[in-house]
């Protein structure tokens, strides 16, 4: 498994979404970052609230110059399952992440134990992603429920803006 450092280029990462295209975090330009929510999938429920709280604050990342997407490596039936069971109205879903390019982004990979969890599915993380390509901060979990609350997410992102922060912990 590999580690992104903050300053450095995340890799490739390409996924299909529920609104039909094919999302390509290279083509994408928010004024200020990219947001990339890592999710366990349909069968976490910690996922599911986790999820709600970005769904209530779409409109407010996007106020803040930040696109975000939720991306888990659940099929197409299962994201839209998710979608739709979690009442999620804003929020672009990524779909069929592949377990390689989730390791190339250091998310740590679990093996299915419950009937409902597919055979091999991520853990969470989140990625904050500069214009340029580059890692600005992220949060990678091994548990279903340590990860930030998208209320410090934001409030976080707003001192990055209006100070100018650098990103921390490259060394």
């Amino acid at each position: 498994m590999s580690r992104i450092v903050p300053q450095q280029p995340v890799p490739t990462l390409f996924v299909d979404t529920l609104a039909g295209n094919r999302w390509n975090l290279a083509d994408q330009r928010p004024q200020h970052f990219t947001l990339i929510a890592f999710y366990r999938g349909v069968h976490c429920p910690n996922c599911r609230r986790w999820l709600n709280q970005l769904d209530q604050r779409f409109e407010t990342f996007g106020e803040r110059g930040v696109q975000a997407i939720a991306i888990s490596c659940d099929s197409r039936e299962r994201a839209e399952q998710a979608r739709g069971d979690w009442h999620l109205e804003k929020v672009l879903i990524g779909y069929g992440l592949d377990i390689e390019t989730a390791r190339r982004w250091g998310l740590y990979i679990s093996e299915g134990i419950e009937e409902n969890e597919p055979d091999r599915f991520c853990e969470p993380g989140l990625f904050i992603v500069r214009t340029d390509g580059r890692l600005h901060g992220s949060v990678v979990s091994t548990l279903s429920f340590a990860r930030p609350h998208f209320d410090e997410v934001l409030r976080g992102i707003e001192t990055i803006i209006q100070k100018a922060l650098p990103p921390r912990g490259a060394s």
